[in-house]
């Protein structure tokens, strides 16, 4: 785990990621063997074992997190400097928009945290006294102007254009407005002098018509700015901070965001968080009553004991792992290191690559167990993602862009296959021709 990442909380100040090139947001992986130029790849691309060129998924790796205390504990690095922008955005002494705007922190703790390291700080006082003189040399001159950056122009199909929903920042734009063919109605619209009246009442009639479709247009593209649904992966981060629980409510109640404002739809989220922490507490805390416990120290003991109960029930079920495994001796092995470790005390090392007899290193089939979308294969799509090292969501997504591409072009070849999905070529050609063989797509 590296503990210094060298690129600033703004995911736009990182290079982007080496596998899909959206950009990269903590933590994030650093291939440790690849250089001199840092190869960074983000979370999705590592699990699929993306490689490019000499970097293999074999490679030793490092873990980049800003997530360490600085200041003091309590306050992580990235806390650190989204308080920092948070006081940017708001401005000083507008406590109660920076706490809102951090979310993770309240209103007197950022204030507190502020005052006592940046603005009482005697370490600070040289630098205040450094930028005093500094504004009083340059008070008269000119404020130098520094262009901001491009904004980012993702390629046409890529998975942050698909994330971004075809927008373009550039122009503002989407690549596809709703109802995109609006103005195809008007385009043989043409006003004469010798039109009828009751003519000239219908082409006026399909005027006001087209005004109410792009009146409709602009609400949705303002819904779409006013929650920030642009950034989907931002949103989605933000998303995954509350329970599974208050997810579910999140998707439920986001159809209901367009008519109430952002700032309304988020208190009313955060609400029902809260709601849900509140619940859960009196749970736990009725849990204490049933069992007998009156005092907050007999609870920790309480806690301690059911924590070592369930070890032990734990311990008790590893004889049903031990039979399933039993058939596969080398995975049975695996399975014995590693629970020799745990019992240790130490982190259990699994090996996981084999040598061929050609002395190139191939990994073990991909155990399926658990992962989301397994129940959505057929037995050899499953046998194909376990050959292929491939995930299930991963490989539904690029069978759906792959059965796309083939409808629309009425066939499909293996470059633009690879074209089309940013991964190995080797698991590229795996899956086109699997997809050729059970007759979901056509060769051109």
């Amino acid at each position: 785990m590296d503990r210094l990442a060298s690129y600033g909380n703004d995911p736009y100040d990182k290079p982007p990621c080496r596998g899909c090139s959206s950009y990269l947001t903590e933590p994030y992986i650093k291939c440790a063997e690849c250089g001199p130029t840092p190869f960074l790849l983000c979370l999705q691309c590592f699990t699929r074992g993306f490689e490019y060129k000499k970097h293999q998924s074999d490679h030793r790796y490092e873990i980049m997190t800003s997530d360490f205390p600085v200041l003091e504990p309590g306050w992580t690095a990235q806390e650190e400097m989204a308080l920092l922008e948070a006081v940017m955005d708001c401005g000083f002494g507008n406590w109660q928009d920076v706490a809102y705007q951090m979310r993770t922190k309240s209103k007197e703790e950022c204030e507190g945290h502020y005052m006592k390291n940046f603005i009482n700080n005697p370490l600070f006082s040289s630098t205040l006294l450094g930028l005093r003189q500094m504004e009083a040399r340059t008070a008269d001159t000119a404020i130098p102007f520094k262009p901001t950056d491009d904004p980012p122009r993702p390629a046409f199909d890529s998975v942050l254009s698909r994330d971004m929903a075809g927008y373009m920042p550039a122009r503002a734009d989407f690549m596809e407005e709703f109802d995109n063919y609006a103005e195809w109605d008007l385009k043989d619209i043409d006003f004469v002098d010798d039109d009828s009246d009751i003519l000239h009442a219908l082409k006026i009639a399909v005027v006001d018509i087209y005004h109410s479709r792009l009146k409709e247009r602009q609400r949705r593209k303002k819904i779409i700015r006013d929650h920030g649904l642009i950034h989907l992966r931002k949103f989605q981060m933000l998303e995954r901070r509350y329970p599974k629980q208050v997810q579910d409510l999140y998707e439920t109640m986001r159809r209901f965001a367009r008519v109430v404002g952002p700032v309304e739809h988020d208190k009313f989220i955060e609400s029902h968080a809260l709601e849900f922490e509140l619940r859960r507490e009196i749970q736990r805390l009725q849990e204490y009553r049933t069992a007998g416990i009156q005092s907050f120290c007999s609870a920790k003991v309480y806690e301690r004991v059911k924590r070592v109960r369930e070890d032990e029930r734990r311990k008790r079920s590893m004889l049903c792992d031990v039979l399933q495994l039993i058939q596969d001796g080398r995975a049975c092995q695996q399975w014995l290191h590693k629970q020799a470790a745990i019992d240790a005390g130490i982190t259990p090392v699994v090996t996981t690559i084999t040598t061929s007899a050609s002395g190139r290193r191939s990994a073990p089939p991909l155990n399926l167990t658990g992962l989301p979308g397994t129940d959505k294969l057929n037995d050899r799509e499953k046998e194909l993602c376990q050959v292929v090292r491939l995930v299930p969501g991963a490989y539904l997504e690029y069978k759906q862009a792959l059965l796309n591409e083939s409808r629309r072009q009425g066939g499909l070849r293996l470059a633009q296959a690879r074209a089309l999905i940013k991964i190995d070529v080797n698991k590229t050609r795996k899956i086109y021709d699997f997809l050729i063989k059970e007759g979901y797509i056509n060769k051109a």
